[in-house]
């Protein structure tokens, strides 16, 4: 029987918003244009995430779709990330533009999203639109691709997007393989979303992903050290599936996981084991949609998400501080765009991005610390602090131009 490791990853930075105190409202609104050497710097986290891993891993990558044929990789990569890499890091932006093309093309395959990696799809269906065409259309520009798989940002997922899928179009939409959800099945087949007719659902098994996004360089875990030959192995011994779903962010690689854990070596020789057995390959998104029957159908009547343990919305909605604001930003909808400053939109816009309400997250435990790492506050209600006082000041921006709100 044929298995096929589907490896998908995304890519995305924020522009985080600087400390910009309620004196600066009404005076300055560069939010997001912090000095080079502040915690809160867009260049310089930009510039560290490019050099540890975006440019090693993609020669990397590069080199393993060239030796291997059959191996195969899925991106998204948000609209925000590429603005910025076409500002301060050109030559990773190339780097990832000689990915998507090695070969010839047809080994690595960019799935749609988003453009603001924004939560607008559950507050305004109309924005939400707009930046999946703004997205779409920065695709096709930098890579030529026309995105035929949708992920909604940070994979959320519920029968009212993969209904809009199936209409807007796409052949497949990406999704967390959450137990309550999946029963008795595994995510390791293609799925069929509930009250859809052509989309089809790939689901994330969390459990093999997350071995290398989040525990390989934990010494204390039970698997450690994870070699290739070992993973290879765990999905050669099971029986029960078809395609496994390897969705992680792309700074898994020499990010989150340094090069100093070994997940480099890693990388570099799973294709060669895992291919060595006859049947397996790989396989971009859309190509298990088209080699694969659905198995099933799922039905996800809530929201889910691959974010902490509750796989919810809860890790950007869970407390007041994330609903006062987020509801705030747009509520400023409709005035915002009547105003026709291009340039009040996009700060608009950059202000939807989900990682500013994550950072306003006051959970404890294990989520909290990963909350916690991600964040360049030093606090939840710092973030919350920095993100209000930019909103006020585009309030006032709208006032100036005597615009009601």
């Amino acid at each position: 029987m044929s298995k096929a490791i589907v490896l998908y990853m995304h890519v995305h930075q924020p522009y985080r918003i600087k400390h910009y105190t309620v004196f600066d409202t009404a005076k300055d609104h560069g939010y997001f244009d912090a000095p080079y050497d502040d915690q809160t710097s867009n260049e310089r986290i930009l510039h560290k995430v490019a050099e540890k891993s975006y440019l090693p891993t993609n020669a990397r990558l590069i080199k393993l779709l060239r030796d291997h044929p059959e191996f195969k990789v899925s991106l998204s990569i948000t609209g925000t990330v590429l603005e910025q890499l076409e500002r301060w890091s050109p030559e990773a932006l190339q780097s990832f533009k000689d990915l998507v093309n090695v070969n010839g093309g047809g080994q690595v395959e960019i799935v749609a999203e988003t453009y603001h990696h924004s939560l607008a799809f559950f507050y305004s269906r109309s924005e939400f639109e707009m930046q999946v065409q703004m997205h779409r259309e920065l695709v096709q520009r930098l890579f030529n691709q026309s995105p035929q798989v949708f992920r909604n940002t940070e994979l959320s997922y519920n029968n009212d997007i993969a209904y809009w899928a199936d209409k807007a179009g796409y052949k497949g939409v990406l999704a967390e393989g959450w137990d309550p959800i999946l029963g008795w099945r595994k995510p390791n087949y293609v799925y069929r979303p509930a009250y859809t007719d052509n989309v089809r659902l790939l689901m994330k098994n969390y459990k093999l992903s997350d071995d290398i996004a989040f525990r390989f360089g934990n010494q204390s875990w039970s698997e450690w050290p994870l070699t290739a030959d070992k993973f290879a192995h765990w999905l050669n011994s099971d029986q029960d599936g078809e395609t496994f779903n390897l969705f992680m962010d792309y700074e898994t690689f020499g990010e989150h996981q340094w090069e100093a854990t070994g997940i480099f070596d890693f990388l570099d020789h799973l294709p060669a084991r895992w291919l060595s057995t006859p049947g397996n390959t790989f396989m971009t998104v859309s190509e298990v949609i088209d080699n694969f029957e659905a198995k099933d159908f799922v039905d996800v009547p809530e929201t889910i998400t691959w974010a902490d343990t509750e796989r919810d919305l809860s890790a950007w909605l869970g407390n007041p501080m994330q609903h006062t604001s987020i509801r705030a930003l747009y509520d400023l909808e409709q005035p915002i765009l009547n105003s026709g400053d291009l340039d009040l939109i996009e700060d608009w816009r950059r202000l939807q991005t989900s990682d500013h309400f994550y950072y306003m997250c006051t959970k404890w435990w294990s989520d909290g610390d990963i909350h916690a790492y991600f964040s360049p506050y030093d606090s939840p209600y710092e973030a919350y602090i920095n993100f209000m006082n930019a909103f006020h000041d585009v309030r006032f921006r709208l006032m100036e131009k005597g615009v009601q709100v």
